[in-house]
């Protein structure tokens, strides 16, 4: 049964179950990272350029060691193409940068997203310089890219960039619908495995309780939001990877300008332990399935993050720091007095 919509996760007043797991909801409302200690995490989805410099400190805290940034839209539509190409940079550039600042190597997936598909005119020049951004370092996928009203126009450029992918040996990142999202999902397979693309290259991401078997089934990777209100809570994670295991499952939290949690993946990690599934599966569909998936770009060489980054706060990119005017990172958070 899919989440009340309104019903606000992890909440104990909210919480159905016996006392026993009212309990435990509050446990892991309020030490989670007691149950993840030791744990390396690997995000697939995150909107960090929707951050701040807390949630990354907050995410190397809890065990985020790399994570990818999906291109997508910016709450209104652009305008320009100007403001794709600044916006294409700043994943490549600066965001990768400011994530290396609090030890988490910062990838990512270019590609023109389904809202903005809709603006053909403006989505034919933005298909023009997506050929070089896919060739940056660090530009892991094309993504995330599908279907949003499941217009012509969406699938006329879902259908090009899946082209794309295929030529430059990439993985694509699939956004699926938020309404009636079965068929988008299913839409979204048919077409790529018509373009001839292996499913194994492509990460179909937003699933649910309705399409999961589908898209393993069919041998595509399936990836899931840990979404307040929307999409799919972590109680709901849970039994899923209990129903279907871990093979070819990952999860993410998405973590953009809306509500959302950056620390989704480490909560449901903590609650998997809590309901007793075992380490190595929680390591596959947190950590190991993203590394894998998305290793197949040949631009993710575990090695250069699961040891640490090297820190140096101080270090600019185009003459800016993380810092500003002779700032000292912040150590204590906790604290009350900020100086």
């Amino acid at each position: 049964m899919c989440q009340n919509p309104h019903q606000k996760e992890m909440n104990p007043s909210h919480f159905e179950g016996s006392t026993e797991e009212k309990a435990t909801a509050n446990v892991v409302d309020h030490d989670f990272m007691s149950y993840t200690q030791g744990m390396k995490f690997f995000d697939p989805h995150m909107h960090m350029s929707s951050r701040t410099t807390d949630d990354y400190q907050a995410l190397a805290d809890a065990g985020m060691v790399a994570l990818i940034e999906p291109a997508f839209w910016l709450g209104q539509p652009r305008t320009g193409l100007a403001s794709f190409k600044d916006y294409f940079s700043s994943l490549v550039g600066w965001e990768r940068f400011r994530s290396s600042q609090f030890g988490i190597k910062h990838y990512c997936t270019i590609g023109l997203n389904s809202r903005e598909a809709n603006n053909e005119a403006l989505a034919e020049q933005v298909m023009e310089i997506l050929p070089l951004f896919l060739q940056k370092e660090g530009v892991v996928g094309v993504g995330e890219i599908g279907f949003d009203d499941q217009t012509a126009a969406e699938e006329k450029y879902y259908r090009a960039q899946l082209e794309m992918a295929k030529e430059m040996n990439l993985p694509v990142q699939v956004h699926t619908p938020h309404r009636d999202k079965k068929k988008g999902t299913e839409r979204s397979m048919a077409i790529a495995l018509e373009h001839g693309i292996d499913p194994k290259m492509v990460i179909i991401d937003h699933n649910n309780e309705e399409t999961v078997k589908s898209v393993l089934d069919q041998g595509f990777y399936a990836a899931f939001t840990i979404y307040p209100f929307t999409k799919m809570g972590n109680e709901r994670m849970v039994e899923i990877v209990k129903e279907y295991g871990p093979t070819r499952i990952m999860v993410n939290s998405a973590a953009d300008w809306g509500i959302s949690d950056p620390l989704a993946i480490p909560k449901t990690a903590a609650l998997m332990k809590i309901k007793g599934i075992d380490i190595e599966t929680i390591r596959q569909v947190t950590y190991q399935n993203a590394l894998d998936a998305f290793a197949q770009s040949g631009q993710i060489n575990e090695s250069d993050f699961i040891h640490g980054l090297e820190i140096d706060q101080s270090q600019k990119f185009n003459g800016n720091t993380v810092l500003r005017g002779g700032q000292a990172p912040r150590i204590n958070k906790n604290s009350m007095i900020i100086r």
